[in-house]
């Protein structure tokens, strides 16, 4: 080979393996947001469900007649806000907060509906009432995997984005983290339980 071309094609080869590393890099980064969104748009589908569901057990209590009026309407008017509140695809930490917010209101409400049906027998027997318990349990359930299984994807999709080289080429092309859904405020205490039968 003629020396004044070995320079030039060493060069060459240089930026074309830099730009295949590159491209190859680029690519993987693609992929893992889409698996991000993917498992995001996941856990949305859970929360609709939810929503879905409170809306079923909201016209079910409303058959009970003396039902407590301001019970389903707190409630009523929390999912009306979780409805306002929208996870994008390239959800931000504030936005998931923002959400959270929102469902963890709506959540209280329900619980406070479940607990005050606790004084409405008629109501706890009706068929109709037991299944939505159930369906809103195994609902609860599927949201805690779907944000489980969320954070699973989303940690290695942000570990690339700080290793080298993928992190190069993350701020080159402005990938952005994903943030995390972290426990509701309290999770981390247990709830005080007494069986004594103090009176």
């Amino acid at each position: 080979m003629n020396k004044k071309w070995l320079i030039p094609s060493i060069i060459g080869a240089l930026v074309l393996l830099i730009g295949l590393m590159v491209i190859g890099t680029y690519n993987g980064l693609i992929k893992s947001r889409e698996e991000v969104r993917t498992s995001l748009s996941n856990v949305k589908t859970q929360y609709q469900r939810r929503m879905d569901l409170v809306d079923n057990l909201v016209s079910t209590v409303k058959g009970a007649a003396d039902f407590e009026k301001s019970t389903l309407t707190d409630l009523t008017e929390k999912r009306s806000n979780v409805g306002k509140v929208t996870l994008p695809d390239n959800a931000t930490t504030a936005d998931i907060q923002r959400f959270m917010e929102a469902q963890n209101a709506m959540t209280s409400s329900l619980n406070k509906l479940i607990a005050v049906s606790e004084n409405y027998p008629s109501l706890k027997a009706t068929e109709a009432f037991r299944d939505l318990m159930v369906q809103l349990e195994g609902t609860e359930n599927r949201i805690q995997v779907a944000r489980s299984d969320y954070n699973n994807i989303a940690k290695p999709y942000n570990t690339k984005l700080q290793t080298f080289p993928s992190g190069l080429v993350a701020k080159m092309f402005n990938f952005e983290q994903s943030p995390y859904f972290e426990s509701t405020g309290g999770a981390e205490k247990a709830p005080k339980v007494d069986f004594s039968n103090k009176k």
